[in-house]
């Protein structure tokens, strides 16, 4: 018979692709660790890692059985949620990981507001531009920009529509002009975002569902996105951001929304976590409030006519 505790090993094995880490997520030795992979391999007859001292891959059988494992382990959750009883207690510690932009100066007041309305709870919020390993890293939540083209963790739809765009301080176009062109923003002073040590210097922007690229340049760059942001309310030049990061500083003059007529990258905002098991009452409210915030920053995003 196949226990569940092996069923749930084998998956976060495939998952981290170590069975040590495995082990240090579980609170388990790796020996045990590497026992229930095999005892589970004897009661299916299969193997279902391909094992070296250097790595550690699924077998064709592993890879072919793993999505029917996970749909086991996810019905089990769903089943145990429906049979526990309602709770409205929000306690303990969120650990929560978020863009450093967005975190500061469109998130940090729902934070805010929401530990208020919770008082049994505390909140440990890490800034960060780097993009958080929910598996590995001390988080329970993470708040990321992109895609979501991953099936090992789950992914909780926040700004699905939003995307980047150009703006600039009234200040600066001043002194130097308003691009009417994609063309035009290469002979302006770009403030430019680092990440992994790569300049993202390419722009791409679409009119009419024909995309354009423009190569940019400019005296200023920065690892950090909410100094880019900082950089660019103080007129030192263009940037290309995320609507949600920009958003109040548009309505508010303090930046001006360039080129409207071209749609930037999509970059949705999704909430993650590991497991369905850790979509709590508490990690389900707090979706709920920086959705709703979110979602009123999206409506003032200027539509784009086909």
């Amino acid at each position: 018979m196949l226990r569940l505790e092996d069923l749930t090993l084998f998956v976060r094995a495939a998952v981290l692709n170590s069975f040590s880490d495995t082990a240090r997520e579980a609170g388990l030795q790796p020996a045990q660790v590497s026992a229930a992979i095999k005892r589970l391999e004897q009661n299916l007859n299969i193997r279902l890692f391909a094992r070296s001292t250097r790595s550690l891959r699924l077998t064709p059988e592993g890879e072919a059985w793993l999505p029917y494992a996970m749909q086991v382990l996810q019905t089990l959750d769903a089943g145990f949620e429906q049979i526990q009883p309602p709770s409205d207690a929000v306690r303990g510690t969120l650990q929560i990981a978020v863009p450093s932009d967005l975190g500061r100066n469109l998130l940090l007041d729902v934070f805010q507001q929401f530990r208020r309305t919770h008082p049994a709870l505390s909140l440990k919020i890490l800034f960060s531009d780097r993009i958080t390993d929910v598996f590995k890293d001390p988080v329970d939540v993470a708040f990321r920009y992109g895609n979501n083209d991953d099936a090992s963790y789950i992914a909780l739809p926040i700004a699905p529509e939003n995307r980047r765009v150009v703006v600039a301080a009234p200040g600066y176009l001043e002194r130097y002009g308003e691009p009417q062109t994609v063309a035009d923003l290469a002979h302006h002073n770009a403030l430019t975002f680092v990440i992994r040590g790569r300049v993202h210097n390419t722009w791409t922007l679409s009119l009419n569902g024909k995309k354009q690229q423009v190569a940019v340049k400019g005296s200023m760059m920065s690892d950090d996105a909410e100094v880019i942001h900082r950089l660019a309310v103080k007129g030192e030049g263009i940037t290309y951001k995320s609507w949600l990061d920009v958003s109040e500083d548009v309505q508010e003059g303090r930046l001006t929304l360039l080129l409207p007529q071209y749609e930037g990258d999509s970059i949705p905002l999704n909430l993650i976590c590991p497991h369905r098991k850790q979509l709590s009452a508490t990690v389900r409210l707090l979706h709920e409030a920086v959705k709703a915030r979110c979602e009123s920053a999206m409506r003032t995003l200027p539509v784009v006519e086909a």
